[in-house]
């Protein structure tokens, strides 16, 4: 699916710096096209869809270096993207996470701590409650020497997609760690204009399924069942409606709504994130 991206990806890279890549399939064909036209560049083949968060650990499992920088494929840096990262992290003191910034301020890739007040100082780096996972550095050699990380499953793979990022980062911020956004790094997220067309209603079915369960799998590991019942019963419910408002007049929002309350029912009951697109390579 990212195959039509992955080229601009790799493109905005410096040469010079190893890529692992990870692909969440058997496609032979892929990986030796790309290990054949970039000279920097492994592709491992994880056989079957494992998810972003097991997808990360794989990739992350496969270096021996003390960081390690999480990139989506539909990401493309600008010519100093990484080198403002690295004159940054020589400049604070300590950090688990440092993240550049998106080109398009309407739409920050962090969070900040609630009721916390930021004025941008442009060029200064600045401490958030969490990022998105797309494009993040990790301080691999610190990671492992925190509890419950030295594993290398830095990424809970219980969850397939949608806040894998989010718990890191709050498992981190639990321990007292830092996470660092970069604003003189930028980057660009193409975001769903990477998905192929022929995939993109798939692709919203599974996004749904797992946009509610991951939440309420999120909510209840870190906050307690009733929690995560609470906040996502609501969703559940506006689901329903929604789904019986369109049930004869349109039929993919039908089922859009439907798969909504699917990945709720499941989470509720304890099922694991099982749901996969399907898509035919």
């Amino acid at each position: 699916m990212s195959e039509n991206v992955i080229h601009q990806c790799i493109g905005s890279i410096p040469k010079d710096i190893k890529i692992v890549i990870v692909d969440n399939s058997n496609n032979e064909s892929f990986k030796n096209e790309i290990e054949k036209k970039y000279n920097n560049v492994r592709c491992i083949l994880s056989k079957n869809n494992i998810g972003m968060g097991a997808g990360n650990n794989y990739g992350i499992s496969e270096i021996d270096t003390d960081y390690g920088f999480i990139l989506n494929p539909d990401v493309i840096l600008r010519k100093d993207t990484i080198d403002e990262i690295i004159i940054a992290s020589k400049k604070i003191e300590a950090f688990s996470i440092i993240s550049p910034i998106m080109e398009e301020e309407n739409y920050p890739n962090y969070k900040l701590s609630e009721g916390e007040n930021f004025k941008n100082e442009k060029d200064k780096p600045f401490k958030v409650k969490s990022v998105d996972g797309f494009a993040m550095l990790l301080n691999i050699s610190r990671l492992n020497k925190l509890d419950n990380f030295g594993n290398k499953k830095y990424f809970d793979e219980n969850i397939f997609l949608y806040l894998e990022n989010d718990d890191l980062c709050k498992r981190l911020i639990d321990n007292n760690e830092n996470i660092y956004i970069v604003p003189k790094s930028k980057i660009k997220h193409l975001g769903a204009k990477a998905v192929d067309e022929k995939y993109r209603y798939e692709i919203e079915l599974s996004r749904n399924w797992h946009w509610v369960w991951s939440k309420f799998y999120y909510n209840k590991k870190h906050h307690g069942y009733l929690n995560a019942y609470i906040k996502v019963c609501p969703i559940f419910i506006s689901a329903l409606f929604k789904m019986l408002l369109y049930f004869f007049i349109n039929k993919k929002k039908k089922e859009i709504y439907l798969f909504r309350m699917l990945g709720f029912l499941n989470a509720v009951v304890g099922k694991k994130s099982f749901y996969r697109p399907k898509i035919n390579d």
